[in-house]
């Protein structure tokens, strides 16, 4: 779909950065870099809470998002996208570790110093159905952030919002409608309007199409599309359909029980994977094609996945892999370059027959 202009007091300050500015390697393109980042949610038993454990829902992620870009965040359910996306908006605060925005150090940050951030980060959430107050009319919903902010007078609140409700697709007559009376698609609209209404630098997308049928989610993902070319966003998509983050990505991130396992490029990722669990994963994903289903072997992982509550000790896939050794068991592999712009920790990775284990 081809995005409406709208008028020039909308548009953002900043403009696109240009193509060869988010290259790996580039100086100054690093928008968030995140380095050892942990959430560790404390388990107490009885009259005294006293601490028995910890879901280690993240345990140690490092990785950075270029400016402009797209990093998908994919793993099975349960493995700490969610969490990882919280923390990166700051909705919770981390355990440890630390989130760097434009140089900016936020892991921290008071709620009164975070108050200024949050024009620059932004969130679309899962559930359109459950992220938009039903009480409120959908321009109460989209007009909070200026509200909030303080960035426009109460007369052209109105305004602004008719011009993002027709940025998003819907008609500007929506303003004083519920979303009851919006389908989930319209609703996802909504959602991703309210997280543009600040011009944000950089938007967290935790599964924005997974509740919507196939024909919507195409819908909801070119719109996503048009509004990065158009103004020069960055996104971290998190998803666990592989398809729609394959389409959509510019680079990729496979979690497994709270730490990454594999960061690629998109082709290199879904070309040569190189962590079984990646393998796996990409092996499930539907052929469309009849022809090609019986070309292709279905990897199936034996057992459930561990509680992080008490995670296997060394590399945490070695319980489910087929290739799994004593090192697996013993020495926690790091996450270490097998290519160019790819990385994955591993002892014995996928599509590297002369890789040896460390």
């Amino acid at each position: 779909m081809t995005v409406p202009k709208i008028p020039s007091a909308a548009v953002p300050a900043g403009t696109p950065v240009p193509a060869d500015a988010s290259a790996p390697g580039a100086d100054g393109d690093r928008l968030l870099e995140v380095t050892g980042l942990q959430m560790h949610f404390p388990v107490t038993q009885g009259l005294l809470r006293r601490q028995v454990g910890a879901v280690k829902a993240v345990d140690g992620l490092d990785f950075t998002v270029r400016r402009g870009e797209t990093l998908g965040l994919v793993g099975e359910s349960g493995c700490g996208k969610t969490t990882t996306g919280r923390l990166l908006t700051r909705l919770i605060e981390p355990s440890a570790g630390s989130i760097t925005f434009e140089g900016v150090d936020i892991t921290h940050l008071s709620q009164a110093k975070l108050r200024p951030l949050r024009r620059d980060i932004q969130m679309i959430f899962q559930d359109p159905y459950s992220s938009l107050n039903p009480r409120h009319t959908v321009g109460a919903i989209v007009g909070a952030p200026f509200r909030l902010q303080g960035t426009k007078p109460a007369e052209e609140i109105k305004p602004a919002v008719q011009d993002l409700l027709r940025l998003v697709g819907l008609s500007p007559e929506h303003y004083n409608r519920y979303p009851h009376e919006f389908s989930g698609g319209q609703r996802q609209r909504i959602g991703v309007a309210r997280a543009l209404a600040l011009r944000p630098k950089l938007i967290v997308a935790d599964e924005p199409v997974s509740a919507l049928d196939v024909s919507i989610q195409a819908q909801v993902v070119n719109l996503l599309e048009d509004l990065q070319e158009e103004f020069g966003l960055t996104y971290v998509i998190i998803a666990h359909d592989l398809s729609v983050v394959r389409h959509i990505s510019d680079r990729v991130a496979v979690m497994y029980l709270g730490k990454i396992v594999e960061i690629a490029d998109r082709n290199s990722l879904y070309e040569t994977p190189q962590h079984p669990y990646t393998s796996a994963l990409l092996s499930a994903v539907p052929l469309p094609d009849p022809d090609r289903r019986h070309q292709r072997d279905r990897i199936r992982l034996q057992g459930d996945v561990p509680s992080p509550l008490n995670p296997p000790p060394a590399c945490r896939f070695h319980t489910r892999c087929w290739k799994a050794k004593e090192i697996c068991r013993t020495v926690e592999p790091p996450l270490r370059p097998l290519g160019p712009d790819h990385l994955a920790a591993c002892h014995f990775p996928e599509n590297a027959p002369d890789a040896q284990a460390e």
